[in-house]
């Protein structure tokens, strides 16, 4: 089993702080097997409902008995955005009896799609993502790079015995979410086909910048409707909207975001990638590797950092660009290749931000300047070395 302990330790932490903690992440990450783990090194009574399940559903017919009932224990509820009334029982019975760690929830769609949760709870709750496993949490399970980049972090995607056990999974991965579980969770309309060709056409334009016009008529759907398709799967974790940087710019710049699929194993089954080898020659390569770069790299991010991308007008781009608060700390190009070569407009960016950091990130093994205000570096260096200097 792939150790994560840092998500351990977050959820022993603020279980002494807070008490509800919701553990949110995309079906299949490993949520509910990630509780376990911890509910059972606790003394005490653990009651776990799943949502997904018609009787435990209707242990709940009333929540407030069911929950004064209960008080003595550990209260453990899977996928609760499936009965959303939750939230604003919890609340109550949280002020009544306000004792840490009383309810675990897991979750497969952002509280900003589930109503009520952020006024319900609001002070009561901590949240915890749950991404697929990392670069950082593999490698000590002697999972290389390459193997982790072609299948991703779904735990029973990464750890297949083969890659013909990997597609299997991802085309099963794949269907229920777009036969089922996105209608589950949003309560959306949408056809499984017009989501799997949706889905399709994003991975196809994977980490392009996001153009709903141009969507909407490739799919015969209206701009809002497919901006709300986008949200949808934003929402269930499948994809990562990277908003461009344009605060306090005197140029002008691209504003709309960049859309990434944010697991790269689903990029590559989506994309017919069967193996590492057939990767290396597919069109989408680059594309595949800069999502996964920056994917990598969100995973590691402090809640006070955040990624954008910043372009503009006349084409000057850069990658990634980390940010605190109004602050742009360090500009990162992504290339594949082992001779990465950088445009002038990377520079220009630079000038542009004033930042201190600035790396180009590629496969290679070795680390080296190739100018005075950037270097060269590996994913894996960048992640345990560099990102703590710029992060501080």
């Amino acid at each position: 089993m792939i150790n994560r302990q840092n998500i351990l330790k977050k959820l022993t932490v603020l279980s002494k702080e807070f008490p509800v903690i919701a553990l949110l992440g995309p079906r299949q990450v490993g949520k509910t097997t990630l509780v376990k783990q911890f509910t059972d090194t606790l003394k005490k009574d653990v009651i776990h409902l799943d949502m997904e399940r018609a009787a435990d559903r209707n242990q709940l017919a009333d929540p407030e008995l069911f929950f004064a009932a209960h008080r003595d224990a550990v209260v453990v509820i899977d996928e609760v955005q499936l009965m959303p009334v939750l939230f604003s029982v919890l609340r109550p019975e949280v002020d009544t009896l306000r004792k840490n760690g009383r309810f675990i929830l897991t979750g497969s769609a952002s509280p900003d799609l589930v109503k009520g949760v952020s006024e319900s709870l609001a002070g009561r709750i901590a949240f915890i993502d749950l991404h697929p496993i990392s670069l950082t949490e593999a490698a000590p399970a002697d999972i290389p790079m390459s193997k982790h980049w072609f299948r991703g972090g779904f735990p029973l995607a990464l750890t297949a015995k083969s890659n013909d056990s990997f597609t299997r999974w991802s085309e099963n991965f794949v269907r229920s979410y777009v036969e089922r579980d996105l209608s589950m969770l949003f309560g959306t309309g949408i056809s499984p086909q017009l989501a799997r060709n949706f889905w399709n056409m994003l991975a196809i334009s994977n980490g392009n910048v996001w153009n709903a016009e141009a969507m909407s008529r490739s799919l015969g759907v209206s701009g809002p409707t497919v901006s709300r398709y986008l949200d949808f799967m934003e929402g269930a974790f499948l994809l990562r909207k990277l908003p461009a940087w344009f605060i306090n710019a005197k140029k002008r710049l691209v504003k709309a975001p960049k859309v990434y699929i944010r697991d790269s194993g689903i990029l590559h089954f989506l994309t017919h990638v069967n193996d590492m080898r057939s990767l290396a020659k597919n069109p989408v390569v680059g594309a595949s590797w800069e999502g996964y770069v920056i994917e990598e790299i969100c995973k590691a991010l402090p809640y006070s950092v955040k990624p954008y991308y910043y372009r503009t007008h006349h084409g000057a781009e850069v990658d990634l660009v980390l940010v605190r608060g109004v602050e742009p700390l360090a500009c990162i190009e992504i290339k594949y290749g082992l001779s990465p070569k950088v445009k002038e407009g990377f520079y220009n960016c630079i000038a542009d931000l004033g930042t201190k950091h600035n790396y180009i990130i590629y496969p290679g093994t070795d680390v080296y300047k190739n100018s005075p205000d950037s270097e060269v570096v590996p994913l894996d260096i960048f992640l345990a070395k560099k990102l703590r200097y710029i992060i501080g």
